[in-house]
């Protein structure tokens, strides 16, 4: 079978085409696939998921989707078999008009990790719209003077279509007046004319009904007519001329209304009137060109009338007819063609799309923030636009195909140094003077919870007085986190530990929001003077971070206690005690001896002695050691003394308000003859006299030394702490401060107990306190805040010394040697009275 060279060349485009359906081109990074217009709902594109290299699973959980700049949803993709199928009827003349290549451009994007795929689906034209003729019935006047082959143009007919759709054949009726002759221009159009193939006769045949037909070169062929009503004139037979039947003429966009586009002339070899020509534009000129020219019906001058835009319609097609003043007027033709020439009058265009916000501080690099287009409707170089960032950002700008870039993480990101960052992307075209457009993004960094909360200091020391009420606000903690939001947001909590038998929870609490500790429960110094514990801070991030801060509780010594009187005063026995006194006994001996012990500590506990009023008295036998508690004669007794003495001994804390407690001695004189004889007594008065010295030399002598003992240890441990170098600051001078002492100022023995020091799970340790004496109020401890307002009510004002050249670590260094001695106080206090009740076993009663 024979196929005609319109018929190959269609074959081979054809087979072209379903090539490029499965054809991918390498290193352009772009899929290419073809569809038919007007293809059916769901018809098969392609595998583009397989195509591209992805996961049926991934689709989903990837946020697999297509978009399509500003062609609606032409094209979808199941994403259960990653199938690119036809969602919606696609008509490739409303696509892409009469150009020979149309094609839709998809962006395909899948998130985590953010990737971005490009793919062109040409759309192939198909036969679906017949030749039309632009009006149903054509008239033509033709004069009876003109000579056969005379060439009279027709509007030919315009097919949607494109390629071997939109090629045309055209076929008049039969006549044989009329003839059809189709020539193709320099602009591959066909132009189709009315031969005249022989002399027209207007009384024979004034008018001639003629059909004109266009098949297109589509399978099947579609076919359009149009009826050509040829009306024959008379008289005037010379039409005018044009030198050329086809002009064409150049000129810039956006030149000014007026500007003469071409100056056409015609002529025409009659005379007279019937020379007179008249310029028009043809009445089949389409109403854009009516628009944007005229012409002046004298001159044949075409202008201006309308701002010529190069990206509207860059060409023109202007029919021009030159018609004489004969009766019957005639018309010679003559065709112009306007080419528009682009000016660089379009800025370049930005859009930002795909926006990745905010961005995570701990992004890795290279992370995709956001997609960028950029177009210029301008060509040629006034359309080839270049991008690029402000300078001194983080980020960067990454070509991925052709005007598309994506906006890229290019260092590290902290969002405690800077929380958001202003991105201006510029984008430049290439003409003379160039034009530039810019837009800006706003990049919110996101916290990442890496910082943990922090308190101002590693520890903090906080008095407190025994005795307060339960639930009473002792101190406020507070850290601070760099993060912000759930990052930042800080609870508080104890960290869990013994405190001897219970646990630490049972004497504090703290709130989870606020931080302020409470005792839950009175303390009492007398049990618990020292509780150190730790509080911890941990935010609410992810994983959440935390920090502890170690709190020192000392408890303060408040009188509470009453002195407590030691045998042979026990309880049960009334108070009264009597004592045999023999009346020989001079002045200045010892007749008995008051002992009592107070369970507080310090000036609180610090006993003194003294004889009631009524027993006192100018003439009064005995007096009292005011700190010894020793009941002593005061002068040699008389025989007119009454023979039964009533002692009435006060004993008294030094405490504010200070507490006593009496002992009751009822003394009887007797004869020497009277009193019980002691195995180790001498006899006669002389004998006990000496006996008594010496007991009490010894005595003296014991006690100096063990006094002489206490004071060397604790010389040589206070000169061992200050020898040793300051921890930071060597031995340059550093801030003093301040430490609470009682308002007396002395030394003091308390009562001999064991006591838990609830710092940790070490050995008990005894009481023992230093004081200084006169020193100011004191509103500051160890450098932190005052107890808080709820105790200032309730707390006295404590007397303070200041600690030159003592750091906080040296501070409590002389509390550690405060427990040092109390360690070791029982001891010296059992030597002491060990010896004493030696001394005293050899005495007379």
């Amino acid at each position: 079978m024979d196929f005609t060279t319109e018929e190959m060349l269609g074959r081979r485009c054809l087979l072209l085409s379903l090539l490029l359906l499965v054809t991918w081109e390498s290193g352009s990074g772009q899929l290419h696939y073809s569809v038919p217009e007007e293809a059916k709902h769901g018809t098969f594109v392609g595998r583009i998921a397989q195509d591209l290299g992805l996961e049926l699973a991934e689709l989903v959980p990837r946020l697999f989707r297509v978009a399509s700049k500003g062609r609606g949803d032409l094209l979808e993709v199941n994403l259960q078999n990653g199938i690119l199928f036809v969602n919606s009827r696609i008509d490739r003349e409303a696509l892409c008009g009469r150009s020979a290549e149309c094609s839709i451009h998809l962006e395909v994007i899948v998130d985590r990790p953010l990737q971005v795929f490009h793919v062109e689906v040409e759309v192939r034209d198909i036969n679906d719209h017949p030749p039309l003729f632009r009006v149903k019935e054509q008239t033509m006047l033709i004069y009876e003077s003109r000579l056969p082959d005379s060439l009279f143009p027709l509007e030919g007919a315009s097919d949607a279509d494109a390629g071997l759709n939109s090629i045309l054949t055209y076929k008049l009726s039969s006549s044989e007046y009329f003839g059809l002759e189709v020539k193709t221009n320099s602009d591959g159009n066909k132009q189709i004319g009315l031969l005249l193939r022989k002399s027209l006769d207007r009384e024979d045949a004034p008018e001639h009904n003629l059909l004109l037909m266009a098949t297109d070169g589509g399978k099947p062929e579609l076919t359009g007519s149009v009826q050509l009503l040829v009306t024959v004139l008379d008289v005037n037979d010379n039409a005018p001329s044009f030198q050329q039947s086809e002009y064409e003429v150049r000129i810039l966009e956006n030149s000014d209304n007026g500007t003469t586009v071409i100056r056409l002339n015609a002529s025409d070899r009659d005379e007279g009137t019937n020379a007179a020509i008249s310029y028009s534009f043809n009445s089949l000129v389409p109403s854009l060109v009516l628009d944007q020219f005229s012409i002046d019906a004298n001159t044949g001058e075409i202008v201006i009338r309308g701002n010529l835009d190069f990206e509207q319609a860059n060409f023109y097609k202007i029919r021009v007819d030159a018609t004489d003043k004969g009766h019957p007027p005639m018309a010679g033709h003559c065709t112009v063609l306007v080419k528009v020439l682009d000016e660089n009058d379009n800025t370049p265009q930005i859009a930002l799309t795909s926006l990745s916000l905010p961005v995570l501080e701990d992004a890795a690099l290279g992370t995709v923030i956001a997609l960028i287009s950029v177009s210029d409707l301008d060509s040629g170089a006034n359309g080839q636009v270049t991008c690029f960032l402000t300078p001194h950002v983080p980020f960067k700008l990454v070509s991925t195909f052709k005007n598309y870039y994506s906006l890229v993480l290019d260092s590290a990101l902290d969002r405690e140094t800077k929380a958001d960052y202003k991105v201006v992307v510029t984008a430049r075209d290439g003409g003379s003077p160039s034009l530039w457009a810019s837009a800006s993004v706003s990049v919110e960094v996101a916290d990442v919870n890496d910082n943990a909360p922090a308190f101002a200091q590693p520890e903090y020391t906080v008095f407190v007085k025994e005795n307060n009420p339960p639930g009473a606000h002792i101190f406020t903690v507070s850290a601070v986190d760099a993060d912000a939001q759930e990052n930042a947001l800080v609870s508080y909590s104890l960290v869990e530990r013994r405190v001897g038998e219970r646990a630490l929870s049972s004497y504090v609490s703290v709130h989870a929001e606020s931080g302020k500790v409470y005792a839950l429960q009175p303390l009492d110094h007398e049990e618990l003077e020292l509780l150190q514990f730790q509080v911890s801070a941990r935010d609410a991030g992810v994983p959440a971070l935390g920090s502890n801060v170690t709190l020192q509780v000392f408890v303060l010594d408040v009188n509470d206690n009453i002195p407590a009187l030691l045998g042979p005063w026990t309880p049960g026995s009334g108070g009264v005690v009597n004592e045999l006194v023999s009346r020989s006994l001079g002045a200045g001996q010892v007749v008995t001896k008051v002992r009592a012990v107070d369970a507080d500590s310090g000036y609180n506990a610090w006993l003194s002695y003294e004889l009631h009023s009524s027993t006192g008295g100018s003439r009064s036998l005995f007096r009292v050691g005011l700190y010894t508690g020793e009941i002593s004669t005061t002068r040699a007794f008389d025989e007119v003394d009454a023979s039964r003495q009533h002692l009435l001994v006060l004993v008294r804390d030094h405490g504010e308000p200070a507490l006593t407690a009496t002992a009751t001695i009822l003394v009887s004189l007797v004869e020497n003859s009277q009193t019980p004889k002691a195995s180790s007594r001498a006899s006669g008065t002389v004998g006990h006299e000496v006996s008594l010295v010496n007991v009490n030399v010894y005595l003296i002598i014991a006690i100096c030394a063990i006094s002489s003992l206490l004071v060397l240890t604790l010389m040589i441990y206070t000169a061992l702490q200050c020898s040793a170098p300051p921890p930071e600051t060597g031995c340059g001078p550093v801030k003093s401060m301040l430490v609470c002492s009682s308002a007396v100022g002395s030394w003091s023995y308390s009562q001999q107990r064991r006591q838990r020091v609830c710092s940790g799970e070490g050995p008990s340790k005894t009481d023992l306190m230093a004081f200084s004496p006169g020193l100011p109020p004191c509103p500051i401890v160890g450098g932190h805040q005052d107890l808080n307002e709820d105790h200032n009510s309730r707390m006295e004002p404590r007397a303070c010394g200041m600690l030159g050249k003592h750091s906080i670590t040296e501070l409590h260094d002389i509390l550690k040697i405060h427990i040092f001695l109390k360690e070791h106080a029982a001891c010296i206090f059992f030597i002491i009275y060990y010896f004493y009740s030696m001394c005293m076993s050899v005495l007379p009663v």
